[in-house]
């Protein structure tokens, strides 16, 4: 769709400040960006609200490549839910402009279920991902500079862990050497980008509290070590108060709302297979403080995005999800292999499992495309029968909010028989972060066990060396396969993880393991998004998603 009829087609119905009303927000105490963008401030000092909605997360089977419509899904859900009469909101994950130029394009939902205005969001929203960069690489250019002035703490250059960062894709600064030109341009050393969506400072912003937890956290980064192997931190280079004011924006919530006008939540970037996947803490928390029911995404499978979800986000900020929802669709039930246990079905099995261990029901929705099959969409609802699970198709794409009605029932349903159930985790924080991981690969990837480069073996004594055992995983692999393995599709038997490198992210509160072949900067594709798009001479734009 060429962006002049995508304006006309995502018109938002409401003034921001109608949206804000219907949640019970005073509309003067909104800061508007424009008619139909806004951020809700914090208060810092009122006491953090217990949680009152029910919260719905919206997971997938293993998707193929273009993805399975997770966010669609979750838009749909939303709007249907409010349709009915029931209070309700969403909360998703700001786009990046990596996959928006790259591969899969925008983030905003897609045909009739989509956050607005789209293009807005897709492009610059708010500016919370350039405040990001900005604190990230602020931090860079301090640590720099205190190598150039001295190095007073004797800081061992090869052993800066902190990296710059940039929204885009590109593989050329993956891996780079700076500070060359002589002694008055710094200090030569090896360095690189992480893509921003994949930086600590972006898990940070998405599970602070508030603007003192901020602040605690961002002290607490590990952004290098000395000669003797002692971590350094920001608060030693004196770079936390300047960070935080980068941040004093990005950290309020911004709100939009859907198509069909349902207030939602879109805040902080994460991606799920290189960080932990989720909008931020306090968007959600906001959001539950507000409706009676919030229905959020966490990317990619229950693998990546579920499995950080419970592990990390909920641990930490103390959220119980109220029930769970799998995006299935016919293509990624091809693509992984058909309609077999083995294949396809097997995969969505698995994901089905997974929802299970952490002690919730899932209701399986099947995002439909025009071109399915009906014997098709019917061998997948007869399969979770089998598997005593309820599935509906899912046909907001085309009809909105109407369209995804039964989903809708369905989870309503699932909430009233279920209850809200105390949330299984799969490893107690206490363990080795070895055997954490282990668990996760075992249990939720079905995996026979995982290898550890001794590159890793290193990286694991250090972080049990320096106390950072106790914190959850958050584990870096393909989306596309249970393995680490992309090729390795449907349910596969037999295979073994192996791990490459484990960080800490001590400020956000978990470890990374890097799995696979996975890069923290992404590359464009042979044919990118971007070279699609041109811009006419009224200024509209054509090729955007």
């Amino acid at each position: 769709m060429d962006s002049a009829a995508q304006t006309r087609n995502d018109a938002p119905p409401r003034r921001i400040q109608e949206v804000a009303l219907e949640l019970g927000l005073d509309p003067e105490t909104i800061l508007p960006h424009g008619h139909y963008i806004a951020k809700v401030p914090i208060d810092p000092s009122a006491p953090l609200k217990p949680q009152r909605g029910n919260l719905i997360l919206v997971s997938a089977m293993s998707p193929t490549p273009q993805g399975e419509g997770k966010t669609t899904a979750t838009i749909g859900l939303g709007d249907a839910l409010r349709r009915s009469g029931l209070k309700t909101s969403i909360c998703l994950r700001e786009p990046s402009l990596g996959p928006y130029f790259g591969i899969k394009g925008g983030g905003t939902g897609a045909g009739r279920s989509k956050v607005c205005p789209s293009e807005a969001i897709n492009l610059h929203f708010v500016g919370d991902m350039y405040s990001i960069e900005k604190a990230n690489n602020l931090l860079a250019a301090m640590l720099d500079n205190h190598l150039q002035q001295g190095n007073e703490l004797q800081i061992d250059p090869r052993r800066i862990v902190l990296r710059r960062v940039i929204d885009l894709n590109d593989r050329a600064l993956r891996e780079i050497v700076i500070g060359l030109g002589g002694v008055m341009h710094g200090v030569p050393r090896k360095d690189g980008f992480y893509i921003t969506p994949a930086c600590e400072v972006m898990a940070i912003l998405c599970l602070a509290r508030d603007f003192e937890d901020l602040g605690i956290r961002l002290a607490k980064m590990v952004i290098a070590y000395t000669a003797k192997g002692e971590p350094v931190r920001p608060c030693d280079i004196d770079a936390v108060g300047a960070m935080q004011v980068l941040l004093r924006d990005a950290i309020n919530p911004n709100i939009v709302q859907t198509l069909e006008g349902t207030p939602a939540f879109v805040h902080g970037g994460p991606f799920a297979n290189i960080a932990q996947g989720t909008n931020t803490v306090i968007a959600t928390r906001t959001a539950l403080s507000l409706s009676d029911y919030v229905v959020t995404e966490a990317g990619f499978g229950t693998d990546l995005g579920a499995e950080k979800f419970f592990h990390i986000k909920c641990r930490i900020a103390g959220l119980r999800p109220a029930a769970a929802v799998i995006v299935a669709t016919c293509k990624a039930v091809a693509y992984h292999g058909g309609y077999t246990e083995n294949g396809g079905l097997g995969n969505l099995a698995k994901h089905i499992e997974n929802i299970r261990l952490f002690g919730l029901e899932p209701v399986v929705a099947i995002n439909k495309f025009t071109d399915d099959r009906p014997r098709d969409l019917n061998a997948i609802i007869r399969f979770c029968e089998k598997k005593g699970i309820r599935a509906e198709i899912a046909e907001n794409f085309e009809l909105g909010g109407a369209g995804a009605a039964s989903l809708a029932e369905a989870v309503v349903g699932s909430i009233k028989e279920n209850g809200r159930k105390k949330l299984n985790f799969l490893y107690p924080l206490a363990a080795p972060v070895q055997k954490k991981i282990e668990t996760v690969a075992a249990k939720i990837y079905g995996a026979d066990g995982v290898d550890f480069d001794a590159a890793a073996r290193t990286d694991l004594a250090g972080i049990e060396k320096n106390g950072y055992g106790g914190l959850p995983v958050c584990i870096a692999k393909t989306p596309l396969s249970l393995s680490d393995n992309p090729k390795l599709l449907g349910r596969p038997h037999k295979f073994r993880i192996r791990v490459n490198e484990v960080r800490v992210s001590a400020g956000a509160g978990f470890v990374v393991a890097i799995c696979g072949n996975i890069v923290t900067m992404p590359g464009l594709p042979k044919v990118p998004a971007a070279a699609r798009i041109k811009i006419l001479p009224d200024g509209s734009a054509v090729g955007l998603s």
